[in-house]
């Protein structure tokens, strides 16, 4: 008999333990997010909605699926797996660019388009095209358009559906589909000189991935033009397991030259290109490109060195003119939200010059019809615009700072205040409407609802849903759901004022009359915001299991609260962050529940600059600190996104070394994990070997954790669990063994 019930007690404690969540298996497959589709498109047609899944045995792995509308089916069509090995190679370059995209860690589809026909699409597996017809047999469906063992990326079918267009040997190629004859478009590539192609900062910081951009009837294309000649040299050595490598990058850091950017236009049967006029200036960039609905109109967006000022020009083949400029004290925020309607000769345009994010009518001569959007509140992005039923679509915060809604307003201003709120559900919704905005797909969470997929007409109705993703016994994470911990939200004041929205976990099964060790995790730079009402972060989960009370604060810098929030970091970094997360920090040490002597903080890239800087500045707040990929020198860090917030080097010199890192090393007195790895090409690996070697010579005492072969994103499954394991490990010596144990008062 006590055999029998020591076996029970066995079985019951490996039940236990099959339960407790781990980070191997937060990084593990299946995806513990369940089956979530990406990269949702809606053919033309609306007939069906195309997405990208990780298989089931690699959530890492993109294979392409359909949902048929009318048959409320979904079917796989292309699977990686039954494609010819050769297509799973990946060159250096689609590395580096699905870096760029933050797509590194993923294998598979990276990208698909529809032909504007619905019949066909195209998709690429790392440099290799294919195109999917729908009425051919399914095993005669795909055809492969490029030739093995050739560099090729951003292919796209033209507007017409005539061509297939993309970029290899930094020119600009076509494919005549009715003939299917490869034809080069431009010959003066290689080297310096690159065609097609988006320059460096183009797209790591100003969201602009690609260099081309098709006419709508065809005719042409027009095409970035770019040379490095002037942006120096950076030699650096990425390391990996079983080799180094010497890399020659072109790295315009910060002050140092950018690319001279040119813009084209070729004629798609092939020819001389014409350029287009962007002024005598040349130290700009060329933040975004369009045509107009007449193929004969380019609008050019063009930002000055400085950032503070966006001129949209209107080209043609007489010449350029300035259509509007856009101003700022600070910086201007770029956007993709420019929309030019085709039965009213005016156009969509997005400003903050307001103090918020909103969208505004403007006629083709340049002037302001009227205000779409208005109040304190920041739209996200236009999503479509309507022009029969007069309305534009778009994302925005307008309810709540911590959700995002799809909302709809009138084209003649008549609801600018008001504008109708399409999505349903409090929460995150990130939606992508079809091409005649008649529905749109919608992806949903909350923090007790991992994403969902439905399809919606446009005025909110649902039509089907296509990734129910329903957290039952049937989902990854129903094991683990039992112990899931919903989030407190709360607000702390800024020094001026401002609310400061916060996030907390508390541990599992939480005892008030305890104290708790913090994990306090942050971002707290421009361009993100962390703290949101949608499905979380599951090693936040993992640490409140491991008995964290797990803390994150927006500070000042982040986005979608208004200009002011945002420009309190203008012309110095480091500083109002800090002051911010130490307001957290106060309200956590108000708390009864939490031990004020075991706090410690944790940041990647821009956190984990934070985290230096918090930990340099402020060690008596903290009893250690992890930082992974920081900046910490932003002298080393590139011209736009450097000089957006901290201008020139040689005019704010001052600024720049109040914002490194380095003055404030004396105050680096407790334990401290560096994590770095080491190929990152963007934060490059430099800034922590600087750090390094400074910490040496105070004689300061530091962990470090390098990985051979990382990028910025430490992107694999392996690299994953074994950094988040080691901050784990890291944080419970030195922030929960900092003192006694979690204690009764």
């Amino acid at each position: 008999m006590r055999i029998v019930f020591a076996l029970l007690a066995i079985c019951a404690n490996l039940t236990a333990m099959a339960d407790e969540l781990s980070i191997a298996r937060i990084f593990a497959s299946p995806d513990l997010n369940g089956p979530s589709p990406r990269l949702l498109q809606i053919s033309p047609d609306a007939a069906r909605v195309t997405f990208l899944r990780g298989a089931a045995d690699d959530q890492h792995r993109m294979d392409l699926w359909e949902y048929d509308v009318a048959a409320k089916s979904e079917r796989l069509l292309v699977d990686t797996r039954a494609l010819p090995h050769d297509a799973n190679k990946t060159s250096a370059a689609s590395l580096a660019r699905r870096e760029r995209e933050r797509t590194a860690g993923n294998t598979g589809i990276a990208h698909y388009r529809w032909a504007p026909d619905s019949r066909s699409l195209l998709f690429t597996v790392d440099d290799a095209i294919y195109l999917y017809t729908f009425a051919s047999a399914p095993e005669h469906a795909i055809e492969r358009l490029s030739r093995p063992g050739t560099d090729i990326f951003d292919a796209r079918i033209s507007p017409q559906g005539r061509y297939v267009s993309f970029v290899s040997d930094q020119n600009l190629w076509l494919i005549d589909l009715k003939r299917r004859r490869l034809r080069q478009l431009t010959r003066d590539g290689g080297g310096t000189i690159h065609n097609g192609e988006a320059e460096f900062v183009a797209q790591e910081e100003m969201g602009r991935a690609r260099g081309y951009w098709w006419a709508p009837d065809d005719s042409a294309i027009a095409f970035e033009r770019f040379d490095e000649t002037q942006v120096p040299k950076v030699q650096r050595a990425e390391f990996f397991a079983g080799r180094t490598a010497v890399v020659e990058q072109r790295y315009p850091a910060a002050g140092e030259a950018n690319v001279v950017v040119r813009l084209g236009v070729v004629p798609s049967g092939g020819g001389p290109a014409r350029w287009v006029d962007l002024g005598a200036d040349t130290d700009i960039y060329l933040a975004n490109v369009d045509w107009l609905p007449d193929s004969r109109h380019l609008a050019v967006q063009r930002e000055t060195r400085d950032q503070r000022t966006l001129d949209l020009l209107l080209a043609d083949i007489s010449g350029t003119r300035i259509l509007l400029s856009e101003h700022a004290a600070s910086w201007i925020n770029l956007d993709d939200d420019l929309k030019f309607l085709r039965t009213h000769e005016a156009f969509v345009w997005t400003s903050e010059s307001s103090g918020h994010r909103h969208l505004y009518l403007y006629a083709m001569d340049g002037k302001q019809r009227h205000v779409l959007t208005a109040g304190d509140w920041d739209i996200d992005r236009v999503l479509a615009v309507d022009e029969k039923g007069e309305k534009v679509y778009f994302t925005a915060n307008r309810d709540d700072p911590l959700q995002r809604q799809v909302y709809a307003a009138s084209l003649d201003g008549s609801n600018a205040e008001t504008p109708m709120r399409i999505s349903r559900g409090d929460g995150w919704h990130d939606a992508e409407f079809a091409d005649n905005a008649a529905v749109y797909t919608d992806t949903f969470s909350d923090p007790s609802t991992p994403p969902q997929v439905s399809l919606h007409r446009a005025d909110g109705e649902e039509v089907a849903m296509l990734g129910a993703n329903a957290l039952d016994e049937r989902h990854p994470y129903w094991p683990y759901h039992a112990g899931h911990i919903l989030p407190e939200f709360g607000t702390v004041a800024a020094a001026d004022g401002q609310s400061l929205y916060w996030r907390m976990y508390k541990p599992s099964q939480f005892d008030a009359k305890r104290r708790y060790p913090v994990f306090l995790r942050f971002y707290g730079g421009p361009g993100r915001q962390m703290i949101n009402r949608a499905w979380g972060d599951l090693f936040d989960q993992y640490m409140a299991r491991q008995g964290y009370v797990v803390f994150s604060l927006d500070n000042r810098g982040t986005p979608r609260r208004g200009r002011t929030f945002e420009d309190a970091i203008f012309h110095k970094l480091g500083d109002v962050e800090v002051q911010d997360q130490l307001a957290g920090i106060a309200h956590l040490k108000s708390q009864p529940f939490v031990d004020p002597a075991r706090i410690g903080c944790f940041g990647w890239s821009y956190g984990g600059y934070l985290s230096l800087m918090l930990q340099a500045k402020a060690a008596d707040q903290l009893a250690a600190g992890v930082a992974v990929a920081p900046v910490t020198d932003w002298r080393l860090y590139d011209t736009h996104y450097t000089e957006r917030y901290l201008g020139s080097v040689s005019t704010n010199a001052q600024g720049y070394e109040a914002s490194s890192v380095f003055p404030w090393l004396a105050g680096l007195t407790k334990p401290l994990l560096l994590v770095h790895g080491m190929a990152d090409d963007n934060v490059q690996f430099t800034n922590s070997t600087k750090l390094m070697a400074a910490l040496q010579e105070r004689g300061t005492q530091f962990k470090l954790m390098t990985y051979p072969g990382g990028k910025h994103g430490l992107s694999t499954p392996a690299m994953r669990t074994h950094v988040y394991t080691a901050i784990a490990n890291f944080f419970d010596a030195h922030v929960k063994g900092a003192g006694d144990k979690a204690q009764k008062d």
